[in-house]
């Protein structure tokens, strides 16, 4: 397997000349120390929170503690704060498509779609309307500006490497991207934060879906779906038999791989998956997990750091946040696995890698 991530040298801390950067303040501790190695650094930084959600949130990213920290933050380093409103953006390229996934059967991915569209898109033009030179964020990866493209690596803390959820972006982007944390160590970061008397230094890490109450559970998705979608019982039937077993009261909530909360006995003694869910008959087949075995990923909205791949390139394919990378191969439709692996649930980013190094990413599409 090509290790192409393992050479370059990262600059990502290392700016031979002071430019203005700005820095999107979330309010926690990596993207504070972030501001603040910039700064240290020399470089001109301002700090700028983006208000995304305009309902309730209890798990970071979007409350209004949250942008109280990210201004307290800025106060203690000595730079300018803003606070950007992107609620309609927001609910247009993340909330609203969360939905309509739902609804069509798939399983959504909110925070990629917020790096697509918000943090990389809309607060990106609006820094370089107000003629900064770069942003900056404090996810845990590494950009690498060298001769050619800029290159999007693996962040130095196996546990916290947030590169998948970066997949989705493009040289475009890197090009104007600081990542001043992503050789670093979670600890680390805490520790300078410490030093640096930052209010957000032992502040826990925010959940992934800022904008469901309680969590990202099942319940959570349950209770703020049902305001926006009417939801249907679902029947569930053997995948190979037909046999069914009976309903489950939202067939919308039913991610393919699942095996809990489903609600039945379904016997046997043979655990049980989802391992296909069909929103418009109103069913769930299930089958044992030989069944959710699957030899490739289908993919759309394919996108590419720089160049596409060709045809029978051999890449690493990452389908979670934290998960396992596999081997596998690039195919004219999406990559095809070297050994069978459990399927990856439709409207799942599956973000490639050479070794360390990012080169795309896909989306996960039902297969035909």
């Amino acid at each position: 397997m090509p290790a192409h991530g393992a050479a370059g040298r990262d600059t990502t801390l290392c700016e031979t000349r002071s430019v203005r950067i700005l820095v999107a303040l979330s309010g926690g501790v990596d993207s504070s120390v972030a501001a603040a190695l910039l700064r240290d650094e020399g470089h001109d930084v301002v700090g700028a929170t983006m208000k995304l959600w305009g309902g309730a949130s209890d798990s970071g990213c979007c409350s209004v503690s949250d942008v109280d920290d990210a201004r307290r933050v800025a106060d203690r380093l000595g730079i300018d704060h803003h606070v950007f409103n992107f609620t309609e953006e927001f609910e247009d390229r993340v909330v609203a498509p969360y939905v309509r996934a739902h609804a069509e059967g798939l399983t959504p991915n909110p925070c990629i779609e917020c790096n697509r569209h918000l943090k990389f898109a809309s607060f990106l033009d609006r820094a370089i309307r107000l003629g900064f030179d770069a942003v900056a964020t404090g996810h845990h990866a590494r950009v690498v500006h060298d001769a050619g493209d800029p290159r999007l690596l693996r962040g130095a803390d196996p546990a916290k490497d947030q590169s998948y959820v970066l997949s989705c972006l493009t040289a475009r982007e890197l090009t104007w991207l600081r990542l001043p944390i992503g050789s670093l160590t979670k600890p680390d970061v805490r520790a300078i934060a410490t030093r640096l008397g930052l209010v957000t230094a032992a502040k826990p890490d925010s959940q992934d879906v800022c904008f469901v109450l309680g969590g990202s559970g099942a319940s959570a998705r349950e209770r703020f779906l049902s305001e926006r979608l009417t939801m249907h019982a679902g029947e569930v039937v053997d995948h190979s038999t037909g046999h069914v077993f009976g309903t489950v009261p939202a067939v919308e909530l039913v991610t393919v791989g699942q095996r809990r909360g489903l609600g039945l006995a379904l016997g046997g003694g043979e655990r049980r998956f989802a391992v296909s869910v069909d929103v418009g008959r109103r069913r769930i087949e299930v089958g044992g997990e030989d069944d959710l075995l699957a030899t490739g990923v289908p993919l759309v909205q394919r996108t590419w750091v720089a160049s596409p791949l060709p045809v029978g390139t051999e890449v690493l394919a990452q389908a979670s946040a934290h998960g396992r990378a596999w081997e596998a191969v690039v195919s004219a439709g999406g990559v095809e696995l070297t050994t069978p692996r459990r399927r990856v649930a439709p409207g799942q980013t599956v973000a490639l890698y050479l070794g360390d190094e990012v080169v795309g990413s896909g989306i996960a599409r039902k297969a035909a």
